[in-house]
């Protein structure tokens, strides 16, 4: 039961609200067990971004699903979209955390561009063959976005654009950039949203961040040295870059949510098989309550995570305001990441340390998951702030 096979693969009940939407993780399924299970171990210990596993996710349709038909979006409601990119993180943590921040860096164009802008845009960076990248947060901030310093000062028909971005998700790989910067004076009112092109003279990405999991998914600092931006590629217009970030991310803490409970449940299918396979004295360690009760309650973990997030993926279908339970689902769903994936490491004792098993590569691969998007602590702040305001 090594690596190569990275276990079985347990059914999930799911209740789903169309036959289309059945039909989709079906298809979900078979191109994960086929084209990311069998590569992941490989690709991570490389270091290699599979950028030939997108191209397959794009001419599937997967990586334009919850936006509009007539842009090249697959329509399809958020609840549907998380549980297809929770099957993709069962199988390959960075494939799926990869097409998560595609589907956030298509939100600014998406909903607050204007209908040249979707027109012109989103076709493309919905066609399959992009993926994308979300430049918010920078070298010296993180968590305050509002405080960012990356500057584009408008200068005749084009803004020139000057500072560093940090722990940009496919920096130096991507197609297009949503970078926020500061148009204006200090404070979130000062911001706004530029889509840029990485051809752009003075997008310079840096050597790619050498990180203890998700060793496929790049990470990098893009500097940005005097780029020259069309004024056309502002999105929402002067002063909204901030109000658009704060959205953006309420709907990818959803993805990142969906991402923890995949690999939390791919933690828990094989710590399931490797318990009732591994004996001592005389019969499964599955047998044994030490063993079989920690089981248990990563099961029951797992499942509130995936209900949790499942309500707030319902209201955002719904057109009410999920802010709040996105925040939750993204606290909970990765701290149970964390929990089940340092649990079931435990169910396999020495074997779980080691590479031969896919466990510590979940383990180390978890941790990241209470970091980006808002740390954990920024989700207990949101979650408190509207417990008491």
């Amino acid at each position: 039961m090594g690596e190569s096979g990275a276990g079985p693969v347990s059914a999930v009940q799911r209740l789903l609200p169309t036959d289309e939407a059945e039909a989709l993780l079906e298809l979900t399924a078979d191109i994960a067990d086929r084209e990311l299970a069998p590569r992941a171990a490989g690709f991570e210990a490389r270091g290699e971004f599979p950028r030939t596993v997108f191209a397959t996710l794009g001419r599937a349709g997967l990586l334009s699903l919850p936006y509009p038909e007539e842009y090249g979006g697959g329509a399809q409601p958020y609840e549907v979209y998380l549980q297809v990119v929770e099957e993709l993180a069962r199988r390959w943590l960075s494939v799926a955390l990869g097409v998560s921040v595609h589907t956030l860096a298509c939100f600014p164009v998406a909903e607050f561009g204007s209908e040249q802008q979707r027109k012109r845009y989103l076709p493309d960076m919905l066609g399959g063959d992009q993926i994308g990248a979300y430049c918010l947060s920078e070298p010296a901030g993180g968590s305050d976005a509002a405080a960012l310093t990356t500057r584009a000062r408008l200068d005749g028909e084009s803004y020139r654009v000057t500072g560093t971005k940090a722990w940009v998700s496919h920096g130096g790989v991507a197609d297009f950039y949503n970078v926020f910067a500061r148009t204006g004076g200090p404070g979130p009112n000062g911001i706004s949203c530029l889509l840029v092109d990485p051809a752009t003279a003075g997008v310079v990405p840096q050597r790619p961040e050498r990180k203890m999991g998700l060793s496929a998914e790049v990470t990098a600092q893009i500097v940005f040295d005097d780029a020259v931006v069309p004024a056309e590629r502002l999105v929402g217009g002067e002063g909204a870059g901030f109000r658009i970030a704060m959205q953006a991310l309420d709907s990818g803490r959803l993805g990142i949510a969906a991402c923890a409970i995949g690999v939390a449940q791919a933690a828990l299918d094989y710590a399931c098989g490797y318990a009732a396979e591994r004996e001592q004295f005389g019969r499964p360690i599955a047998q044994f309550q030490g063993v079989g009760f920690m089981l248990a309650d990563a099961a029951t973990q797992v499942a509130a995570a995936r209900a949790l997030l499942l309500t707030a993926a319902r209201l955002r279908d719904a057109g009410r305001p999920y802010t709040v339970e996105a925040a939750k689902a993204k606290l909970f769903a990765t701290d149970t990441a964390m929990r089940v994936t340092t649990d079931m490491v435990q169910v396999l004792g020495g074997y779980g340390y080691v590479a031969d098993h896919p466990v510590e590569r979940y383990f180390r691969e978890a941790k990241v998951l209470q970091i980006v998007e808002g740390t954990n602590q920024i989700q207990r702040l949101v979650i408190s702030r509207a417990l008491t305001s």
